[in-house]
């Protein structure tokens, strides 16, 4: 994994390198075609890209000091992330006007082969593949250490939190994890599975805001390695935001969020509420 992330940073590096010469600012006018709206809606799609910093804290156990790495970790993958996103963004539409991207599967690509850099184009489709790659992993791993954690507190079966002895990895969440999202891959176009995912990121940002609040106020001296600051300003100002995106996405998938939704509450009222160790401990 540490491989595959330096060989697709050092493809965005060098797409900056040799792009930026070539930039005309006159591709940036005007600034906001759409309005503000149209910024809006953009972000609650374009969140799928930050999608990721928060599978940090899913790996806590696997580090030796977590209090102090964890929300270094976070802070700073996600300053970085946004960093280089912002400038190939700007860099992207200086060199080609935002308006011959659309419909493009590989705009960074075709921006280099506009440009007559036709290798700096395959290099970038590797690099594309190489990033693909490293999100799998991540979010692979993020995702069976939260069944694994569900499993262990009750909420899904016990099956799913068993650990290999060989491995030390939960191998069935693992199974778990590849054939749901093997699915849902193989059957939903991906524009549905990015903004099904963003949605429900959203949701889940949002009760862990709320959560903050609540457990500030019941457990005021609970020991908290990493305090969050300024509460309640910073929760209720991040469930805001996160509200008025997910009501910037399209009906449809609020609605199949709703589905989906109305499928967990089934399952928790109907196993885990009873099987819960949280609750009946």
């Amino acid at each position: 994994n540490k491989i595959i992330v330096v060989i697709k940073l050092a493809v965005i590096i060098l797409f900056l390198a040799i792009a930026s010469p070539h930039v005309n600012p006159s591709n940036w006018v005007p600034f906001f075609p759409f309005g503000f709206n149209g910024v809006v809606s953009g972000a609650a799609i374009v969140f799928f890209a930050y999608i990721g910093f928060d599978a940090v804290s899913t790996a806590a156990e696997e580090v030796k000091n977590p209090q102090k790495s964890l929300p270094i970790g976070i802070l700073v993958s996600l300053a970085v992330a946004t960093l280089f996103y912002v400038a190939v963004a700007a860099v992207l539409v200086g060199v080609v006007r935002y308006t011959e991207l659309a419909g493009q599967s590989a705009p960074v690509a075709y921006s280099l082969a506009q440009l007559g850099i036709n290798w700096g184009s395959g290099i970038v489709s590797l690099g594309a593949i190489a990033g693909i790659t490293s999100v799998i992993l991540v979010m692979m791993l993020g995702q069976t250490r939260i069944f694994y954690a569900m499993s262990r507190d009750g909420l899904l079966p016990r099956i799913f939190g068993e650990v290999s002895k060989k491995s030390n990895n939960p191998v069935k969440s693992t199974l778990l994890t590849v054939i749901l999202t093997g699915t849902a891959a193989a059957l939903l176009p991906i524009g549905v599975v990015a903004e099904l995912t963003n949605i429900g990121t959203l949701a889940a940002f949002i009760i862990v805001s709320l959560a903050v609040i609540i457990l500030r106020a019941r457990k005021p001296d609970y020991p908290r390695p990493f305090k969050c600051p300024w509460v309640p300003f910073i929760p209720l100002l991040s469930t805001a935001l996160c509200l008025y995106l997910v009501f910037s996405l399209d009906f449809q998938t609020q609605l199949r969020f709703i589905i989906w939704l109305l499928i967990g509450v089934i399952v928790y009222f109907s196993y885990s509420l009873k099987h819960s160790r949280v609750k009946n401990p």
